[in-house]
């Protein structure tokens, strides 16, 4: 095997950015060009604070006892690896839920340090489901028990949206610039949607709040990509074999993409220098990797997974499935997307099939099946729209909802049980025990649900047909009869 080890520079100290939502992707992503670009240039101004909101408190007393440092290794494949460690992490913060069932550790602690003037840039991973919007149009959750309790207790926020305004509030009553407010989730219009978030929330606080918000706080656009696998006790053993003995580490793929919108009064590192696209605008860049790349993940999480498939690497090995993934990307996704001049979507769908390919990653597909219902709409079905309205056809579109309706039974074709991961699992388990004999008025009432599904897709009466015979063929024929039918249409 080829390894090649990059340590971590020296500690610097100086903190200007925060972020939310401490997760192996951050590690695995933004924490890599930050640590590169400190290395290259040394300067030492963009140290990171970066804060749990719900979940691993081991993860975030676990890195401030190991200094703050952590290991990430880089496969292109099971034969090549680059090992970095990165030490750009200055500080880690806990504000969920603990196990005594107490809620906010540090959140004071993440608070300050976000009011502090010295933070110019607060960047965020906390899944589609953190900023707590309906996925259909857009608007706060407000009878949602964390949006409600940050209502009514906005200087113990717990959310993300409430923990940003709050933030923001303390800025503007000391008469500090704000922050500028980086999303780097996997949702359309990113920025804009957080935006929405965090002013909708500001508005049942104080008016004058959300109107300084609106015209002072940046809140520009980005597109991240890379797969950052869930970490498995194979992955660990892999890591011990190569000298690596750290339970914070990170595997992920050795191809990495970050675009951002270039909008930051109070200054930024300079990203470009490390490969980061800094554009005017990154809504075609965001839309194609949604499409494409999250889509086609979507597409072999869910019909996989019905099958007994555990990777992604398993799924794109068969060749009715990689078939499935270059129509879905060439035939429904591409078409709906306005790219600019020179953009080889062809080459693009190429290479994410290499990507999916890559032996070195075990992807599980439970693990992308998380939160369907927050994913699809951005994923599939706004794309689907678009294409049913320019007069095509979406069949793959189709089988993959029809797979995704099923799915949230909580087993597969053979019965095997698992948990569904998803905000809305209650009412899945309840449409699914009313309609249980009646396939035909499972998939309507699934389809029924306005704040997934777009109506004017779920009235689209060729889709419904589709996405029923798609449903039947699946139960009925299991994966290998859905497809070949489909290879048939």
């Amino acid at each position: 095997m080829s390894t090649t080890h990059y340590p971590a520079a020296p500690r610097r100290g100086a903190i200007a950015i925060v972020h939310l939502g401490l997760g192996a992707f951050h590690r695995a992503h933004q924490a890599i060009y930050l640590e590169r670009y400190r290395q290259r240039s040394g300067d030492d101004a963009w140290g990171v604070s970066s804060a749990n909101l719900r979940g691993n408190v081991g993860l975030v007393d676990g890195l401030a006892a190991a200094g703050h440092r952590y290991h990430v290794a880089e496969y292109t494949d099971s034969e090549n690896v680059a090992l970095r460690e990165i030490g750009v992490v200055e500080e880690t913060l806990f504000s969920g839920r603990g196990a005594d069932g107490h809620w906010g550790r540090d959140l004071e602690a993440l608070l300050a340090r976000m009011a502090a003037p010295e933070t110019r840039i607060v960047t965020l991973t906390v899944t589609e489901k953190g900023y707590f919007l309906n996925p259909a149009s857009g608007e706060l959750l407000l009878d949602d028990p964390m949006i409600a309790f940050d209502i009514a207790h906005s200087a113990a926020p717990r959310s993300a949206p409430g923990i940003l305004v709050e933030a923001l509030a303390r800025r503007r009553a000391q008469g500090s610039a704000p922050f500028t407010v980086l999303c780097c989730d996997n949702m359309p219009d990113n920025g804009q949607r957080t935006r929405n978030a965090v002013l909708q929330l500001a508005e049942r606080r104080d008016t004058g709040l959300a109107e300084w918000i609106a015209a002072e706080v940046a809140f520009p656009s980005s597109m991240v990509d890379r797969i950052v696998p869930a970490m498995t006790d194979a992955d660990f053993a892999r890591l011990a074999e190569l000298g690596v003995e750290d339970p914070q580490a990170v595997i992920c793929e050795a191809f990495s993409q970050w675009v951002i919108e270039d909008d930051f009064p109070q200054g930024r590192p300079a990203w470009e220098a490390e490969g980061v696209e800094m554009v005017a605008d990154v809504a075609p860049f965001e839309t194609m990797k949604l499409r494409l790349l999250n889509g086609s993940h979507s597409l072999l999480a869910y019909l996989g997974a019905l099958a007994g498939i555990e990777t992604v690497f398993e799924a794109v090995s068969r060749e009715d499935l990689r078939a499935l993934l270059r129509r879905y990307m060439l035939d429904e996704a591409a078409p709906t997307l306005a790219m600019p001049e020179g953009t080889d979507l062809a080459a693009y769908a190429d290479s994410l099939l290499v990507r999916f390919a890559n032996d070195s990653l075990r992807h599980r597909l439970q693990q992308i099946a998380m939160d369907g219902s927050q994913k699809l709409p951005q994923r599939w079905l706004q794309g689907a729209l678009a294409r049913i309205e320019a007069g095509g056809r979406v069949p793959c579109t189709a089988l993959g909802l029809a797979a995704w309706i099923r799915y949230t039974a909580g087993h597969d074709l053979n019965g095997q049980a698992y948990p569904v991961d998803d905000p809305l699992a209650s009412r899945f388990a309840e449409l699914h025990q009313r309609h249980a004999n009646d396939p035909g008025r499972l998939v309507a009432a699934f389809l029924a649900m306005d704040d997934v599904v777009p109506p004017a897709l779920a009235g689209n009466s060729d889709f419904v047909l589709a996405v029923s015979n798609a449903y039947r063929r699946l139960t009925e024929q299991h994966l290998a009869g859905a497809l070949a039918a489909l290879e048939r249409s």
